[in-house]
């Protein structure tokens, strides 16, 4: 029985954005571990943008240094 947690930050993945990633995992995890569809769970979590940091900065922050150092 296959668990699956994504998450993304909240941005305004649509419906369909989401449907598709429940059906893409759902799909890689029935090809590869031959796993039961019917007892896949994928759950998509929505963290706010200041709830979420890499490399030491709140998302946002990381983004920009990223756009300045291109």
């Amino acid at each position: 029985m296959p668990y699956v947690n994504i998450k993304i930050t909240r941005e305004g993945a649509t419906p369909a954005q989401k449907a598709e990633l429940i059906k893409g995992v759902t799909d890689l995890l029935v090809r590869v571990l031959d796993k039961n569809p019917a007892t896949t769970f994928v759950v998509i979590d929505e963290v706010a943008m200041e709830d979420w940091g890499v490399g030491g900065l709140p998302v946002e922050a990381y983004r920009t240094s990223l756009k300045s150092s291109s």
